[in-house]
């Protein structure tokens, strides 16, 4: 099993502010915003790869492209760049840009995000995101692959585009960077059809959760893909990456709380009543009942009793919590799943070099 590093979105300030404050370094964020040494002494620890992310503030390359300069090894992955935020094209142009730059080191990590996200900050439509994800992963092959001039029939993307508005001059073009055909490809993806879209297309899967203990929902609908790949792959040639916090403490009980905070936000309140990815993805995962509970807590208001009902048992499977030698006991078990790359959520020095060293 591989190490990668989240270090999510950048610092809430960008440039001089945050240059200034007096806890930058405390914070980690020695780079106006970024975590640069971390990333630094990571790679330097045989960490494998280390992620960004996008909301609704900084994007996830420019910080990425910052790291990557300051880096040479540690491989570089967005964890997700947003369909909605640029076209398939502008995609590959930026994937081959930062895998030029970077010797060879990016892993483009693409995802929908949610409604409120498209709807409310990039002001397209959420809908048929299976349909989307599938043409855009398409056309950005094609762009990098460079096998022909750009030529796409799909429901959401015609190129060159002859529809409303259009001057008739577009013609087909082929990518002036010669781009890595074997660039990866990951997509952040928890319901069972993005599931198999995933396996059937991709190189890899982005999660933010996963139980080890129970796999299988995961599994089976990537297997599934697997079966429609004209790629050939399997999980000796796919890489499952999670997201895993990590706290080294002896002080278990409060180390669970700030956690049960963020996983009890987004079981009850990342999306409506009847639709939430993560609550759906979880409750398949062994928490169904537990799910349940928090989401209808979180909908009648009661938030405390939604987060408090976030079990101990939940937080000890989808994460490391605890002394050295507890996790090392619980790693164990994600050593011996299929999980390829275990992303630490961790800004903790000790925490990252006892990871690497129990790695090892």
């Amino acid at each position: 099993m591989k190490l990668g590093l989240m270090i999510g979105y950048s610092g809430a300030k960008m440039g001089g502010p945050i240059a200034q404050m007096e806890d930058t370094k405390t914070l980690g964020y020695d780079h106006n915003g970024l975590p640069v040494s971390k990333v630094i002494e990571a790679e330097k620890l045989g960490y494998d790869s280390v992620w960004t992310a996008e909301a609704w503030g900084s994007d996830a390359v420019s910080p990425l492209a910052w790291i990557g300069a300051h880096t040479s090894k540690i491989r570089l992955g967005t964890s997700i760049m947003q369909l909605p935020g640029r076209s398939p094209a502008n995609a590959a142009m930026t994937a081959m840009t930062m895998d030029a730059l970077s010797g060879g080191r990016f892993i483009l990590g693409l995802g929908t995000s949610g409604p409120q996200v498209v709807e409310g900050w990039h002001g397209l439509p959420f809908s048929k995101t299976l349909t989307w994800m599938r043409e855009y992963i398409e056309i950005v092959r094609r762009i990098i692959e460079r096998e022909a001039p750009l030529t796409y029939e799909g429901e959401k993307y015609q190129l060159p585009y002859r529809g409303p508005g259009s001057t008739g001059q577009g013609k087909p073009l082929k990518s002036i960077l010669h781009g890595n055909p074997n660039m990866p490809i990951y997509t952040g993806s928890l319901a069972p059809k993005a599931l198999q879209l995933c396996g059937e297309l991709c190189d890899g899967l982005l999660l933010t959760c996963f139980n080890p203990d129970r796999p299988e929902y995961v599994e089976d609908n990537l297997s599934i893909g697997f079966g429609r790949s004209k790629r050939g792959t399997d999980f000796s040639r796919f890489d499952i990456a999670v997201t895993v916090a990590t706290v080294l403490t002896d002080d278990i009980e409060a180390a669970r709380v700030p956690l049960k905070q963020q996983l009890g936000f987004y079981i009850g309140g990342m999306g409506s009543k009847k639709k939430n990815f993560y609550k759906d993805f979880l409750s398949r995962s062994g928490f169904e009942q537990e799910c349940e509970t928090i989401q209808n807590l979180w909908f009648e208001g009661d938030r405390g009793g939604a987060i408090t009902s976030v079990t101990d048992e939940m937080i000890d499977a989808l994460y490391l919590v605890g002394s050295r030698e507890r996790i090392r006991d619980r790693m164990q078990v994600w050593k011996e799943s299929n999980v390829g790359t275990m992303i630490v959520g961790s800004m903790d020095m000790d925490t990252l070099r006892m990871m690497a060293e129990l790695n090892g």
